[in-house]
C-alpha cells in the first residue's frame, strides 16, 4: 500500500498445502476481514462447497474407538466456545 515490498511465510505441517483441512478447525475470520475485506471474493478458503458453517459446539472425551463422554459446556473455557 505504501510502496513497500513484504514477505509472507506460510508454514504447513502436512505434505501438501491444505492436507489438514478436515481437522475440525473453526475459523474466525475477523482479523482476515480487517486485512483483506474481499477475502471471500478472492477465494481465500478454496472451494466454498467444502465449507460447513458451525451449528453447535460439543467437547467430547474419546474413551475408546467407539465411545465418548460429552463434557458439560460450563467446564469448557470461553476461548473454546464458538
Amino acid at each position: 500500500e505504501k510502496g513497500r515490498e513484504i514477505s509472507v511465510c506460510v508454514v504447513e505441517k502436512a505434505a501438501e498445502v491444505g492436507a489438514h483441512i478436515l481437522s475440525g478447525n473453526v475459523f474466525q475470520p475477523t482479523a482476515l476481514a480487517e486485512l483483506f475485506p474481499d477475502w471471500k471474493e478472492q477465494g481465500a478458503l478454496g472451494d466454498e462447497s467444502q465449507l460447513t458453517p458451525v451449528k453447535d459446539d460439543r467437547f467430547l472425551f474419546l474413551t475408546n474407538e467407539t465411545s465418548s463422554i460429552s463434557a458439560p459446556s460450563i467446564l469448557i473455557p470461553p476461548t473454546l466456545h464458538n
